[in-house]
């Protein structure tokens, strides 16, 4: 009753006050800056773990200098350096010689998420949300409460700038503890140094992997990396020449989802529908747009902001139903079937490879070129699962592999057509290294931290289709290398029985010596046939490889060996 009754005075008490519940309630509603959520939230960013967030770093870093470089068309040179101060804590150091950072920009790149020329800009770069290298300052202030030392020179007359920066979490702004002029002997470019709380090892997730991979998708960098142990190691460039530019472009019409078309018309200064579809999207001519008109019932100088949401919808099915080019490539700046097969070869020792770069395709209006390229057999083991490589960009994709669009894709195709072991829906099982790289205007990842690529059908569609184009050639290397062996092992029968085939006809026919060496003569020119049968399947196989003759060879005298080995074993079950 007590209780009871103390509800109603409070009830009472907020009549006569004016104040209820739901006031108390929104007093303690306040608005979040994007930077205080992703301090309380750091592993969406790929700061989850010591490990993980060491990687983290120094991928955001090397793929920024990596962009400004090619931006500015400066062959790339980046130094990297990692310095364990204790167990828990390493300093990270990266430089590059790139057009170096405005004056005025410096705090905001690396001191406010979300701040960057990338996100609105439809080409082919690794970065895009404005997250990555400021959200890396930002693990760093956490961890060990240290600022962000950043060094950049724009031009070889002037002097550098000097900054030591810190993120005030509550309002995303950039905090400058240290601002002043230095002399660095450099032309240009830009350092950064950072101390955080991480953890260093070796293996296919570590720095030492990301950064060697990095280097065979990029053969135009060179990369100094000097790891915690104070080794140095060099990845000289390959090639002295940039990788093809990639040009901004309008989004594709395929694609696009009624909201976004909806606000596109609402903002878009074009004065009628048609000249609307022909500004503001690519690959539409006065002609398509003319056709999407009249598909979708609408006058060719309608205005766009006048435009309903019935009437948006009906454009989106018109653009549906009517053929429109695929996207330009110029927007994209793929590896290269060829260049990508190379870089395998330098880091994968197989006995096959082969490699394919699909035609461009688009998702929400955004083209995008998906590559693949397999090594098969060499010192690989053929118990294990296949060795997945994934690339977004040219960029290293090495954690999530389980929630990446191009694992989806590779579980769903049959790899058993192409003479590996596979359960269903799973990895294969076989001596293989699959590479698979997606080239995209905006690469659409599964979170923050850009270590998945999300499962849009379109995507999965173009991997399992650039799989099975290599799978194909490998399915037939395979056959012949089947082929080769039986012949091989063929031969190996005949090379070993011909004398006491020659010895055995002699003694049924009672020859001479000189009749036995002639008919031994004869089997050997039989078995020359077999070798010119070899020789033919060797020139069906363009990556036919010497040393496999001699290994198949000496696994058909095994085989033989095993075969004497158990008739002798029979003579004497015989004789007894």
């Amino acid at each position: 009753m007590k209780k009871g009754g103390d509800n109603m005075a409070q009830m009472k008490l907020a009549e006569s006050t004016g104040t209820t519940k739901a006031h108390e309630m929104a007093k303690k509603q306040r608005e979040i800056s994007v930077a205080e959520f992703f301090a309380k939230n750091r592993h969406l960013l790929g700061f989850d773990n010591p490990k993980k967030a060491l990687l983290t770093t120094i991928k955001e870093a090397v793929d920024n200098s990596l962009d400004a470089c090619e931006d500015a068309n400066m062959l790339p040179e980046i130094c990297v350096e990692v310095i364990q101060m204790n167990e828990k804590r390493f300093k990270v150091i990266i430089e590059d010689n790139g057009p170096g950072i405005v004056k005025s920009q410096v705090p905001k790149i690396f001191a406010k998420l979300l701040y960057g020329s990338k996100f609105h800009t439809l080409k082919q770069q690794r970065g895009q949300q404005g997250i990555g290298i400021s959200a890396s300052v930002m693990y760093g202030q956490l961890t060990t409460g240290k600022p962000a030392k950043i060094t950049s020179k724009i031009a070889p007359e002037k002097p550098a700038s000097y900054f030591e920066l810190q993120i005030d979490t509550q309002t995303n702004k950039p905090e400058i503890i240290k601002e002043a002029q230095t002399e660095w002997n450099k032309k240009t470019g830009t350092k950064i140094e950072l101390d955080l709380e991480a953890s260093y090892s070796k293996g296919s997730q570590s720095i030492d992997a990301y950064l060697k991979q990095t280097a065979i998708v990029n053969p135009h960098v060179t990369i100094i990396y000097t790891n915690p142990k104070a080794e140095q190691i060099i990845f000289p460039r390959a090639i002295d020449s940039m990788p093809k530019e990639a040009k901004e472009i309008k989004p594709h019409p395929y694609g696009v989802e009624l909201g976004v078309l909806m606000k596109m018309l609402a903002v878009s200064p074009a004065r009628t529908l048609q000249s609307f579809l022909t500004t503001e999207f690519t690959r539409v001519s006065s002609s398509v747009a003319k056709e999407i008109c009249e598909k979708s019932k609408l006058l060719p100088n309608t205005k766009p902001r006048k435009i309903s949401r019935d009437g948006s919808e009906k454009i989106i099915d018109a653009i549906n139903s009517t053929k429109i080019m695929n996207p330009p490539t110029d927007c994209i700046s793929p590896i290269g079937f060829e260049a990508l097969e190379k870089g395998l070869k330098k880091e994968i020792k197989a006995e096959f490879y082969c490699s394919t770069t699909r035609p461009p395709s688009v998702y929400r209006g955004n083209p995008f070129v998906i590559e693949a390229a397999m090594a098969y057999g060499g010192d690989m083991p053929g118990d294990k699962s296949i060795r997945i490589m994934r690339y977004a960009n040219r960029v290293p994709l090495q954690y999530q592999q389980s929630a990446c669009a191009s694992a989806n894709a590779i579980m769903h195709t049959n790899f058993r057509n192409y003479g590996l072991q596979q359960s269903r829906n799973s990895i294969p099982v076989g001596p293989m290294t699959l590479v698979i790289h997606m080239a995209s205007v905006w690469v659409p990842f599964t979170s923050e931290s850009k270590e998945a690529i999300a499962h849009y059908p379109e995507i999965i569609k173009e991997v399992k289709l650039a799989i099975q184009e290599c799978g194909r050639l490998l399915a037939s290397y395979v056959m012949k290398k089947k082929r080769l062996h039986k012949e091989l092992k063929k031969r190996g029968y005949i090379e070993k029985y011909i004398p006491h085939v020659a010895k055995a006809i002699k003694e049924i026919l009672a020859l001479t010596k000189e009749e036995e060496e002639s008919i031994e003569t004869d089997l050997k020119k039989m078995l020359e046939q077999t070798r010119g049968k070899i020789k033919s399947i060797e020139a069906e196989n363009v990556e036919y490889d010497e040393e496999f003759a001699k290994i198949g060879s000496k696994n058909a005298e095994l085989e033989l060996h095993e075969v004497d080995e158990s008739n002798d074993e029979k003579e004497g079950g015989d004789e007894k």
